[in-house]
């Protein structure tokens, strides 16, 4: 697809992951079950899907026809980053043809002895039709990922880096202050978990928004509500046990006040 084409589906909608990784209760070896929750998200209206490897790439665009942002997730002895992290990687994502490339441009370190801005320049020289998407953590990476060329520069990784701050919340800062200086869409992404969460995402000048375990992966949701209510419950038990202190040393004093009013009595 047209670098402008898919940059007008792209404005202002929201985008969804679609990912389960090994030990996951929706990770199959023999088959993917990704296409599913792409289905959903395409009926609910998101414009296009963020995918992880080949297979469920290929099978979340037959489902759904939708724009894919494509990556691989690898690791290599020698890299930090693990997200896209060569060449091979992409020339696998092109062969499926990914929409957009999603890769890690965070500065770790690499194992080929290129730092990640030789990197990023020598892919955009390499691939100059690709639609490249720049996965970084803090602000100065963002600046350096637009200058070597990176088509949408995305806050993926932040709070995931030991140069990025880790936090609860969506980094509502990050996304305002690239969003100011850079002439290239800023994509919202991580550690949204609400609807007005990804509103206020758009005030703060992001492009578009990306959600994935909010709405993709059943364990981690379950995870938070178990969270809370075992919470709720160990407070319950708390209150209760301090209104039960509080009757029983009421019932207490009533007692010897009563005592002290029969012996005065006699």
């Amino acid at each position: 697809m047209e670098k402008e084409k898919l940059l007008g589906l792209m404005k202002g909608q929201l985008i969804v992951s679609c990912q389960a990784l090994p030990g996951e209760a929706f990770y199959d070896e023999t088959i993917s079950l990704m296409d599913r929750f792409a289905i959903a998200a395409q009926r609910a209206g998101a414009a296009m899907i963020r995918a992880n490897g080949l297979r469920d790439i290929q099978a979340v665009k037959k489902a759904t026809g939708l724009p894919v942002i494509g990556l691989i997730k690898k690791e290599y002895p020698g890299y930090d980053a693990y997200i896209t992290p060569t060449e091979n990687e992409i020339e696998a994502l092109l062969s499926v043809h990914a929409d957009v490339i999603a890769l890690d441009c965070t500065h770790r370190q690499r194992g080929d002895g290129r730092n990640t801005i030789e990197f990023m320049t020598e892919i955009r020289r390499k691939y100059p039709d690709a639609i490249f998407m720049a996965d970084i953590a803090v602000y100065e990476e963002g600046i350096a990922a637009w200058k070597a060329g990176m088509d949408l520069i995305s806050t993926t990784m932040s709070g995931y880096t030991e140069q990025s701050r880790l936090a609860e919340k969506p980094d509502y800062q990050l996304v305002e202050r690239l969003s100011q200086v850079l002439t290239v869409p800023v994509i919202a992404e991580g550690r949204i978990e609400e609807p007005d969460q990804a509103a206020r995402m758009l005030w703060k000048g992001a492009y578009a928004v990306v959600v994935g375990g909010a709405i993709t992966r059943p364990q981690q949701i379950a995870g938070r509500f178990v969270k809370t209510v075992k919470e709720a419950d160990r407070m319950l038990l708390k209150e209760r046990k301090e209104m039960n202190d509080r009757d029983r040393s009421e019932k207490i004093a009533d007692s010897e006040k009563q005592r002290g009013v029969d012996k005065h009595a006699e």
